[in-house]
Formats: C-alpha cells, sequence, structure tokens
C-alpha cells in the first residue's frame, strides 16, 4: 500500500513557509491506518525492547495500537505540564519555535530497553529530546520509528546514535 496516498499536504501551517504532512486521511482510512499499524508491528514483533514511549500528540496514535499489539507497556512523552506525577525534562527546538517534553520519573526503568514512537521525523528536536529522556532515567534507546520522514529538513543528523525507522519517506 502507498501510505503517501493517505498524507495530504497542508502549505503554510501552522505558520507561513512550511508545509505541513497531515495524517487525517490516513486516520479516516481504517485499512490505510491500518496498514501502518501492522507495518510497524511486523518490523518489531521480533525485536528484544522493552517499552513503548510514544511522543504527544500523534505519537500517541500509532505507538498506542503498536504497544498493545506487541504486548509492551505505554509511556507517554508529553509537553510541559500534562504530566500529573514527578516528571524530567528536556527542550528542544522545531522548524517553527521551541518546546519542552517531560516523561515521569518513574516511566523508564534502568536497563530498560525503548522503542521510541512518532508519526513524522522533520528536524529531530522532539525526538532527540526524548531520547535523551529515556536516557535521564537510565533506559537505552533500541529505535525510533516514524510513519513520515522529512528527508530534505535532517532530522537523523540530530539522530545520530540511534537506529531509525520510517514507513513513508519525503
Amino acid at each position: 500500500m502507498n501510505l503517501k496516498e493517505y498524507v495530504r499536504d497542508i502549505p503554510d501551517f501552522p505558520t507561513e513557509g512550511i508545509l505541513f504532512r497531515d495524517i487525517t486521511p490516513m486516520l479516516k482510512d481504517p485499512t490505510a491506518f491500518g496498514y501502518a499499524v501492522d507495518a510497524l508491528a511486523e518490523r518489531y514483533s521480533q525485536r528484544p525492547f522493552d517499552i513503548v514511549v510514544a511522543i504527544e500528540a500523534r505519537g500517541f496514535l500509532f505507538g498506542s495500537p503498536l504497544a498493545y499489539r506487541l504486548g509492551k507497556p505505554l509511556i507517554p512523552a508529553r509537553k510541559q505540564g500534562k504530566l500529573p506525577y514527578e516528571s524530567i525534562r528536556a527542550d528542544y527546538s522545531l522548524e517553527y519555535g521551541t518546546n519542552v517534553v517531560e516523561m515521569h520519573t518513574d516511566a523508564v526503568a534502568p536497563g530498560a530497553s525503548v522503542l521510541i514512537v512518532d508519526d513524522l521525523l522533520a528536524t529531530g528536536g522532539t525526538l532527540a529530546a526524548t531520547a535523551r529522556l529515556v536516557e535521564l532515567a537510565g533506559g537505552r534507546v533500541e529505535e525510533v520509528a516514524l510513519v513520515i520522514e522529512l528527508e530534505d529538513l535532517g532530522g537523523r543528523k540530530r539522530l545520530r546514535g540511534y537506529d531509525v525507522f520510517s514507513l513513508v519517506q519525503y
């Protein structure tokens, strides 16, 4: 299945000059959404890791069914101020601003191997910050799994030292 057929281009969103890759058409189509989740599940079903860390918000859409399918715990990496318990934090920049990502202090046990899941890799700031959180907690990033990768934005450079897998590349 060609998942690019289920990704809509939105120019100048959220700010002028940004071409937003909208996954809403993929989510709207159960076959396309199922295909994406199944493709990720197939890749990771035989790989040894302990935890799925999904990044707010669209990473939750793929990380949740993936964790369920693989029988793994799901840990949310969330925007600042959204978690109710003691948290660790990492600042990051993205192509149109800056932000903070947080994770509960007890989310990842020391020595745990982690699969980080998000919908899209652009400049890599959010993913690199999430990887730092995993490592601050004592975990190890097994791989970073994505639905879409925007290759021309160079996000892989920020993720040097981590294995990165994406279903669709632009």
